[in-house]
């Protein structure tokens, strides 16, 4: 049997539980405080520790074809994409005598360094491949020993060297591993750069909330401890896995974003429930009991968003997901735990001048701004539907246009000397040096195999292919152009052969999508593995394509299920869905006009349009934007729930939730924002696209979703806002939260279940 709207004319009610004992923590207030800060001491310790053993990888999976293709190169032929690319110049012609003697000097001292396991160079050979066009820059590509991290540091100690002792020449530096270390001297740089912005900010912010600077503080600690406590969990894993060095920023402002939100929700009750004439101690349960829950579920929901990035098998996805589960939980955790025995040691000092939030305006009054809002939207809620979401839906259009890619080496600033040396490689240099594939065929053994040399021919003529270079010879429109050489040796070995394809096709684009469509297809004598940064992205998109259903799985069931037990509806949780995704989908749109199409650079800041967008950033600000908007929901649900409750009446309930919670949010995502667009002034552009899309989803759930379409369509659904089947109504009942103030008040009875 299921309900009907009549049989449930409110959200479901369980009985009120009796009031807990004193908690330990608060009996021991002054010890538990102490401690507190000891533990965040120590922590902050540890978690310093983190900033040498970051990777800045993790686009590709460890398994996918283009990694073991890589591996394979790097293990058993020395070969393969290069760590570290020197562009060498010269003063005049490169086979000038002068010039030719100093690069050769060069070529042998890296030749016989202990840190490189190949190495390509213009001298003595002088490939025409490895000149600039004007025949004054040359290059020598090395492979490095060790894995990401010795290479990184090799790579720099490397690059100190050479520069210094090169004679007539100029030596400057691109390549991955060069890259890696200027992303992460970069990351330092933005996060102190971000702090230094947005904690001010944040303080002026709070103190004007709160009107006085101790309940600003202590909003402020929750984030601090937050922070702190995630950095050291960090540092753990790392002795486990790879963290991406992009963690420890998001931490930072997802961590202050939260906890901040968490801490002015629970203050902001406190101070409700002082100025209605409890005592301190009573106040502090009251704020638990209520807002405290609220803030539970929230955190909740905020880290089980986070852990559908889990299902990803890219340990860049995997470390954002280790770090936004860990700082959303001690948010939640800190503020529900260390902040009311905080509050308990501050008494009444925590009022402010101006006292508690104004008393809530009677049924029919204009009272404050949210809620002339509130009132205007639900007089008209079917034209501000018609108005707001069209409105949304031309901001989502440009994300039918997307074309994903990967990272390279314009991440970084346009200052960058790596950036910098990697331009004159893609503008001066032949395509061959920037835009090649590799194909590795384990087991076929034999410099002048006739199946090799059937296959390399094959190759030769599939589409963007422009010439292959195997054991056999050097390949191009099907025939062969050139015989064996005895460099061509490097071509095969005891563990197999390889194929060096060179292309006219940019790596992140339709084409090089279309040439690795075209390699994996081709027969080949032995199963082949096609390598190179086309194949990487290839394999990245399908890696994620294949589990963005299990991952969005999991986000719909955390917040249908949570929503439920928080309200007892069955509609509320799938307007959040709806509106949530609305909104969304907008702040993808913008991000792809702005940074793929490079459309208002100048409100952004600097940096290059590579005309991509990165595959795996939309993944990430969908799980981080939808956990946060949940937020904002449950702050808003539990005041219009609470009046429901007292009056019945719907259109009442929502205005009152809105007044009693619109500054609130507001000021919450005014924070929220405030923290990611201080991360949106970073130098690194996936970091810049990241802190402006968050920024932009905040304020679009904050003014068009929860000021205008929310109250709009709970007005539109009147009392279906409310219904759930008579199983579910058990469900919520048994397992469900539905505690108001007045339940928390010592000696109140039972209240009637719906």
């Amino acid at each position: 049997m299921t309900g009907t709207l009549e049989d449930l004319p409110e959200p479901c009610v369980r009985p009120a539980r009796p009031e807990p004992p004193v908690r330990p923590q608060w009996r021991w207030r002054h010890a538990f405080l102490a401690l507190t800060v000891l533990v965040t001491i120590a922590l902050g310790a540890l978690g310093t520790g983190v900033f040498g053993k970051l990777s800045g990888g993790g686009w590709t999976p460890a398994d996918a074809e283009s990694a073991r293709a890589d591996e394979a190169l790097r293990a058993h032929f020395g070969s393969g994409t290069p760590d570290l690319v020197l562009l060498v110049a010269a003063p005049g012609p490169l086979d000038e005598p002068q010039a030719a003697a100093a690069g050769l000097r060069l070529t042998e001292r890296l030749r016989v360094d202990t840190r490189v396991q190949h190495l390509d160079s213009y001298w003595p050979r002088r490939d025409p491949a490895l000149a600039s066009r004007d025949g004054r820059t040359a290059l020598i590509s090395l492979r490095l020993l060790g894995g990401e991290r010795e290479a990184a540091g090799s790579a720099q100690d490397i690059r100190r060297e050479v520069t210094a002792a090169t004679g007539p020449l100029t030596v400057s530096a691109a390549g991955r591993a060069a890259a890696k270390r200027d992303l992460e001297e970069q990351s330092r740089r933005d996060l102190v750069r971000a702090e230094l912005i947005a904690a001010p900010l944040v303080l002026i912010i709070l103190v004007r909330v709160f009107g006085n600077l101790l309940s600003a503080l202590l909003a402020l600690s929750v984030g601090g401890i937050a922070v702190v406590g995630t950095l050291a969990l960090l540092h753990a894993l790392t002795a486990f896995t790879e963290v991406s060095l992009f963690a420890v920023n998001l931490t930072t402002a997802l961590g202050f974003g939260l906890a901040v939100d968490y801490g002015l929700f629970i203050i902001t009750r406190h101070r409700e429930e002082l100025a209605a004439g409890r005592d301190v101690r009573e106040a502090v349960l009251v704020s638990v009991r209520t807002a405290g829950r609220t803030v539970f579920f929230s955190a909740l929901t905020v880290a089980l968003s986070m852990a559908a990035l889990l299902v990803f098998p890219l340990y860049f996805l995997r470390s954002l997901a280790y770090a936004g589960m860990s700082v959303a939980a001690l948010a939640g955790l800190t503020a529900v735990l260390v902040l009311p025995v905080c509050l308990l040691v501050a008494g009444d000092r925590v009022r402010g001048r101006r006292g508690a939030p104004p008393a809530p305006p009677p049924a029919g009054a204009d009272g404050g701004f949210f809620h002339r809002t509130a009132r205007t939207v639900m007089r008209r809620p079917l034209l501000t539907v018609l108005l707001v979401a069209p409105a949304l839906l031309c901001l989502a259009a440009p994300f039918q246009r997307v074309e994903f890619g990967l990272p390279d080496d314009r991440a970084l600033p346009a200052s960058s000397p790596v950036h910098r040396a990697t331009d004159v490689v893609r503008e001066e240099f032949d395509n061959r040096a920037t835009a090649m594939a590799s194909i590795v065929l384990p087991g076929l053994t034999g410099p002048v195999s006739t199946s090799l040399a059937a296959y390399a021919r094959q190759v030769s003529l599939a589409p963007h292919v422009v010439r292959v270079d195997t054991a056999t010879g050097s390949y191009a429109g099907g025939a062969l152009k050139a015989p064996p050489t005895p460099s061509s040796a490097r071509f095969s070995g005891a563990h197999g052969s390889w194929l060096s394809v060179d292309t006219d096709a940019e790596p992140f684009s339709a084409e090089g999508g279309e040439l690795v469509d075209g390699l994996r297809s081709l027969p080949a004598p032995v199963p082949a593995l096609v390598g190179g940064d086309a194949a990487a992205l290839a394999d990245t998109t399908a890696a994620v394509g294949a589990r963005l259903v299990p991952a969005a799985a999991i986000i719909v069931l955390v917040v249908l299920t949570l929503l439920f037990l928080f309200t007892g509806s069955v509609l509320i949780p799938v307007k959040a869905l709806v509106l949530n995704l609305l909104s969304l989908t907008a702040t993808f749109g913008a991000i792809v006009h702005v940074f793929q199409e490079g459309h208002l650079r100048g409100l952004v800041g600097d940096f290059q349009v590579t005309g991509t967008t990165d595959t795996l950033l939309p993944v990430l600000m969908f799980c981080i934007a939808f956990g946060v908007s949940m937020d904002y929901e449950m702050f808003l649900l539990s005041r219009i729930m609470e009046e429901h409750r007292r009056t019945g009446d719907t259109t009442t309930a929502v205005a009152f939730g809105l007044e009693r919670t619109g500054r609130l949010f507001t000021a919450a995502a005014l924070v929220l924002a405030i923290t990611m667009a201080a991360m949106a002034t970073s130098g690194l552009t996936p970091l810049k696209l990241l802190g402006v899309g968050l920024t932009l989803a905040v304020v679009l759930d904050a003014t068009l979703v929860r000021m205008l379409l929310v109250p709009a369509v709970m007005k539109l659904a009147g009392r279906a806002n409310w219904w759930c089947p008579e199983p579910l109504r058990y469900v919520h009942a048994r397992f469900g939260v539905s505690e108001t103030a007045a339940e928390a008040r010592p000696g109140a009875g039972p209240k009637a279940v719906a």
